[in-house]
């Protein structure tokens, strides 16, 4: 009977699994880090050292958490890991932004359902409930982003409406109103009928919209070209219910402008032949085409500079709309679509109000807080412009008609374009003339201060930069007032008789002192008296009773979370958020800290893109295509989704479905079988079996410098941020440097060469260090499984635990680049055995490489770089030679390394029962027939 070598063979072992079976394991490593106090064990190990604070931009606590929330949030934990593992002081404070719109309309729902007012409701109570459902659903969110494995201080997170937070909030709106930045004012804000409030413009949406398009005369009055006498100014409108708002209208003097008379007109034309129209040059065609003009003849051209000082009537004239309506030259008019001549409402758009203002033209409210014309509107009371339910009113109709019946309208079309719809109801909005507060951006240089705080900031990408910079440069006055309930108020006070706000330093401290004990509520409570003190006679001074909008509440976070926890720091050094936050958070924060400290809250930020599907697509319950992030870590655990997020360019928007799933299950693998691979094949290893560097093989140096190589890029992609670039690296090297190569050529080494062997040794103690490296390196993104590996080489002890380890020093000596070019030119020598070796299998003329002997054609230059390589050894066969001569034709060869070739040959000799190796000194070794030399002198001694 043949001898069974197998006992004598060291395999590897280890009770690491090889299936991962996160959704179980990851809950139990979970309540693992909970006992222990994870975080707390975190803060005591980094006392002193340098800190990293990177600040949490507050999720909204309205619902559950989706992918892009997963994404940012392991993001962070990804950053905030690292570089807690780089050696550093990283805490990090969770937070929640709880109050505004998005809740407040929720809670009204209910009592919407039962045909209740919201207004019917105790302040009080409704803003309790507010609370209460804000409260709930950070719960909710806070279990999932822990499942997700995201460590941070989860005991004490910060909230925008800690009764703290509040009265902080009060204070920097406050700091605001003593310097004169904040000011009530006037203006046409983007404005909700369905939601009744003004809107940010981070929470409106552009959705396609279908408006009613109008060309409008307005007769002329006064001009100065003889051409212009009895002719009519020709505006070009998608919202003729502003047109009641008219007061002027805008001409472009760079444009040139034409007088036609109307020769012919087609049937049901409402152009009548012989009137003559004033429009740009450029889009005289397409005026034709749309009123049906079939003949027209040009009076005049001219610069429309020369429409300076002429003045038009309204087109409803005489019907209360006697006023003149004069032409002003504006830099926003252009000739890419309508008629080159803009009908200016100041109440009803920025660029209309800006012109306006600059003009000294009156501002007319015309529409009240429900989207209905007031009842000073000539003609038009009461005629809405939406309806609450975002459907259109009868006001555009209504407007329409009258100019028409008046012969102002020329014709009327429709156009399907972007539109300005609220984020929270989806309804269409309109621009609407209110009193809101605003903070100037020139009042104390803050514009200027923003632009050069983005300057001195680091944005990651770069574009970044441009982005926000160009926000800021064009960006209106700040409207900070909403006409809400759940929020933090603007604890203003204006005089009765002046409308003055009172800029008193002591009043607002007493006020948010107040707040500071009882919270916000106290503001709609208390009697005035007790914030205006004895200075000030309460019958002078009304409060104001509009709340500050979400933005500010969370662009002042830096002020009651950097500044007011002691382990935290202001600045930060990182804000991380979608790139949508330009326009958002990282803006408000920006402009809320210039204004009252000067300077940014951060000193870099990070934006990753949007979550999309497999196609690109956005994801909607209406697509079928939402994919859960609960979903997908019980069904394939949180590290899978670890791995996703650094597995793709987060710069960009970032794709997600069952196939990147699957494929990221696939890569989870590799690495864990990787890891395994290491545990197991360090089975019993202990520092005594070290061996020095220079006692090492060149293959196992070769290893050490790849690890020193990887050490710089570890270090150097988490200073950038470049997550993915540092995954594929560490990745590539687990499957290409390891598995597919080191792994494969010391197996021989590893299971058969005696335990006490040198080379044995080295083997393992490159392993070992390899294990040390890659664990460490893999834990900010497999947080779980890299834990699990670690308890199962280091003992699971109360101590225990990857997550207090700091990246490896990796020796100076380990990096030599000489060897590795060396290398990597033999892997390339190498690639073409393989090559050679696969052809001879697909053909059925070999199964185990083992079988094979390898002859290797070079040139003449390679010799020496082979001659100290065991070429059977690094190609896995029985034997190899190397030869100095030209490539013969029945050679393998590969097209990019054409000079080298291999040929395969049966090996000469027999097999080893043992190690498989086919060699001609088996059966001539004395006592062991079947065995090499190698193994019989291993199995000796074991014997003794």
């Amino acid at each position: 009977m043949p001898t069974d070598y197998r006992p004598t063979v060291f395999l590897p072992q280890t009770d690491f699994p090889m299936r991962g079976d996160l959704p179980k394991r990851e809950p139990a490593i979970l309540a693992r880090w909970e006992r222990m106090e994870l975080y707390r064990r975190q803060r005591e190990a980094s006392r002193g050292r340098e800190k990293f604070v990177l600040h949490d931009g507050p999720p909204y606590a309205n619902g559950e958490i989706h992918l892009g929330t997963a994404l940012n949030k392991i993001l962070k934990d990804v950053v905030n890991r690292a570089h807690q593992m780089l050696g550093k002081d990283a805490p990090y404070v969770p937070g929640w932004d709880c109050h505004g719109l998005p809740i407040e309309w929720i809670v009204e729902e209910k009592y919407r359902a039962a045909n209740r007012s919201k207004d019917d409701i105790p302040i009080d109570q409704f803003r309790s409930e507010c609370r209460e459902f804000a409260a709930h659903w950070m719960e909710v969110q806070k279990r999932d982003f822990q499942r997700l494995g995201v460590v941070g201080d989860w005991d004490n997170p910060y909230t925008t409406m800690a009764y703290s937070a509040e009265a902080q909030i009060v204070r920097e709106i406050g700091k605001f109103l003593v310097s004169g930045g904040l000011y009530r004012g006037s203006k046409p804000v983007l404005w909700s009928i369905a939601e009744q409030t003004a809107l940010a413009e981070a929470e409106v949406e552009y959705h396609d919209h279908k408006s009613t398009t109008t060309w409008v005369r307005f007769p002329l009055l006064r001009a100065g070209r003889p051409a212009l006498a009895g002719a009519s100014a020709l505006i070009w409108t998608t919202t003729p219910w502003t047109l009641p708002g008219n007061r002027a209208i805008a001409y472009s003097p760079a444009l040139d402008y034409v007088v036609i008379r109307v020769e012919q007109a087609a049937e049901r034309s409402r152009a009548r032949v012989g009137e003559t129209l004033l429009v740009a040059e450029g889009l005289v065609a397409e005026l034709a085409a749309r009123a049906g003009i079939e003949a027209h003849s040009v009076l005049d051209r001219f610069a429309g500079a020369a429409l300076a000082g002429t003045t038009a009537a309204h087109p409803l004239r005489g019907q209360g709309y006697d006023f003149d309506v004069p032409l002003l030259a504006a830099g926003f008019v252009e000739a890419g679509q309508g008629t080159g001549l803009v009908h200016i409402a100041p109440g009803h758009g920025a660029d209309d109000f800006e012109l306006g203002q600059a003009n000294g033209l009156p501002v007319p409210d015309t529409v009240s807080p429900d989207g209905v014309y007031l009842s000073g509107v000539p003609l038009f009371a009461g005629r809405a412009i939406y309806r609450p339910d975002g459907r259109p009113g009868d006001a555009n109709e209504a407007v329409i008609s009258a100019i028409e019946a008046a012969g102002g309208l020329l014709a009327r079309g429709t156009l399907v374009h972007s539109y300005p719809h609220s984020w929270r109801s989806k309804a269409p909005l309109i621009f609407r003339n209110t009193p809101q507060w605003f903070i100037s951006m020139e009042k104390n240089g803050l514009r200027r201060s923003a632009l050069a705080a983005i300057e001195s900031t680091r944005w990651v990408p770069p574009q970044g930069r441009n982005r926000i910079e160009a926000m800021v440069e064009n960006r209106p006055d700040w409207c900070v007032s909403r006409q809400r309930a759940w929020g933090v108020p603007i604890a203003v006070f204006t005089h009765r008789d002046t409308g003055e706000p009172l800029r008193d330093p002591l009043v607002v401290e007493r006020v948010a002192a107040a707040v500071e004990r009882a919270g916000a509520d106290v503001w709609f409570a208390a009697d005035p008296a007790q914030f205006l003190g004895n200075a000030y006679d309460p019958a002078e001074w009304e409060k104001v009773t509009d709340i500050v909008e979400v933005w500010f509440d969370s662009g002042s976070t830096h002020a009651f979370v950097l500044e007011q926890r002691p382990e935290l720091r202001w600045p930060a050094d990182l804000y991380l958020e979608g790139s949508d936050q330009h326009r958002g958070w990282f803006q408000s924060s920006l402009i809320e800290a210039c204004g009252t400290r000067g300077r940014a809250p951060y000193e870099a930020v990070l934006t990753h893109g949007f979550v999309l599907d497999e196609e690109g697509r956005k994801m909607s319950k209406s697509l079928g295509n939402v994919i859960a992030p609960q979903q997908v870590m019980q069904q394939s655990g949180a590290d899978i989704l670890r791995l996703w997020v650094v597995s793709s360019d987060y710069s960009e928007d970032v794709r997600i479905g069952p196939e990147i799933l699957k494929r990221q299950s696939d890569t989870y693998r590799r690495l864990r079988n990787t890891l395994r691979y290491l545990l197991g094949a360090l089975d019993g290893y202990s520092p005594d079996e070290a061996v020095e560097l220079a006692a090492m093989p060149e293959l196992e140096r070769w290893v050490l410098h790849r690890l020193a190589e990887l050490d710089r890029l570890v270090r150097r992609s988490i200073e950038t941020f470049d997550f993915h670039q540092m995954f594929t690296a560490l990745h590539n090297f687990c499957t290409t440097d390891l598995s597919a190569f080191y792994f494969d050529v010391r197996k021989d080494r590893l299971y058969c060469d005696a335990p006490n062997d040198i080379r044995r040794r080295a083997v393992r103690t490159v392993l070992d260090r390899c294990f040390e490296c890659l664990v460490r390196w893999l834990a900010p993104i497999i947080c779980f499984t890299a834990e699990e590996a670690w308890l199962a080489r280091h003992g699971d002890t109360p101590e225990c635990s990857v997550h207090l380890e700091l990246f490896p020093e990796v020796p100076a000596n380990w990096d030599d680049q000489v060897l590795g070019d060396r290398w990597a030119v033999l892997r390339e020598l190498r690639r073409v055995v393989t090559g050679a070796l696969e052809l001879e299998r697909g053909a059925k003329r070999l199964g185990s490489s083992l079988q094979a002997a390898v002859d290797l054609f070079v040139p003449d230059r390679l010799v020496d770089l082979l001659r100290a390589v065991d070429l059977a050894e690094i190609c896995i066969t029985s034997a190899g030679t190397v030869r100095p001569e030209p490539v013969p034709e029945d050679a393998f060869t590969l097209p990019d390394v054409a000079e080298v070739g291999a040929r395969v040959s049966p090996a000469p000799g027999e097999r080893c029962e043992r190690c498989w190796r086919v060699l001609p000194e088996v059966g001539r070794v004395p006592g062991h027939a079947d065995l090499c030399r190698r193994c019989a002198a291993v199995i000796d001694r074991g014997k003794h």
